[in-house]
């Protein structure tokens, strides 16, 4: 099975947890972007260890989440603990939430593992309120053509990318699509795009990363692109 994160699921998250990328920059970016959280329920869709849904727990949310890797839903359960509602349940299937259960869902890192976004978007959207927020983070579309600068930018393209995490290696396989086709999925889906965002990292990534970026003089620098959608 291809991204089988039950084979590294302990390697990933000692780096997740620490790393620039995730720890400095997509997470931050994400409980920026969702504001005010107090009391709203919030499904962390492929949640991974759990590292999103408590930096929004801590911000007063009512989390709930899923994955499809068993050992991360196990990870995460460590975590969170035992109150938190957490279930291994794959994205692109029915969700085992009802109707309207969610004022806000997030799918970071997720959607760009798929080549069909329409099924999921749906799900997504059902489990949403009406006006609720879906907050996306995915690969940036430009970045498989600043690796690969032969790739055709506006097909949907198969692409792989090999990791070191923590010492053990993985192979990661995406499917990049460009910008135009990403904001026609969310729009089919009955969503509106509320905000499309490039956030710098977190300020102390500086302090933290001096190195890396170092590279960046602007401070801010091309991984992911971050999206706010509100159902419609």
């Amino acid at each position: 099975m291809e991204n089988d994160y039950d084979l590294f699921a302990e390697a990933y998250q000692a780096v997740n947890d620490t790393s620039l990328l995730n720890a400095y920059y997509t997470r931050p970016a994400i409980v920026d972007l969702a504001g005010d959280v107090t009391g709203r329920r919030i499904l962390d869709a492929g949640c991974g260890s759990g590292p999103v849904s408590e930096a929004l727990r801590d911000k007063g949310a009512i989390v709930a989440g899923f994955d499809r890797s068993a050992k991360m839903v196990e990870l995460a359960r460590q975590r969170l603990g035992d109150d938190t509602d957490l279930r291994v349940a794959d994205i692109s299937q029915p969700l085992p939430y009802p109707d309207g259960a969610f004022d806000d869902c997030v799918a970071a890192l997720v959607l760009h593992y798929l080549e069909d976004w329409a099924a999921p978007l749906a799900e997504l959207r059902r489990v949403l309120k009406p006006g609720g927020r879906l907050i996306v983070v995915v690969n940036h579309p430009i970045m498989l053509k600043i690796l690969h600068r032969e790739t055709d930018y506006f097909a949907t393209t198969k692409w792989t990318d090999e990791y070191d995490f923590n010492g053990q290696k993985a192979v990661l396989t995406y499917w990049h699509r460009p910008l135009h086709a990403m904001t026609d999925a969310f729009t089919s889906a009955g969503f509106r795009t509320a905000v499309i965002s490039e956030p710098p990292p977190a300020p102390e990534a500086h302090e933290l990363f001096p190195d890396e970026m170092a590279k960046f003089p602007s401070g801010a620098f091309l991984s992911f692109v971050f999206f706010v959608l509100e159902a419609a």
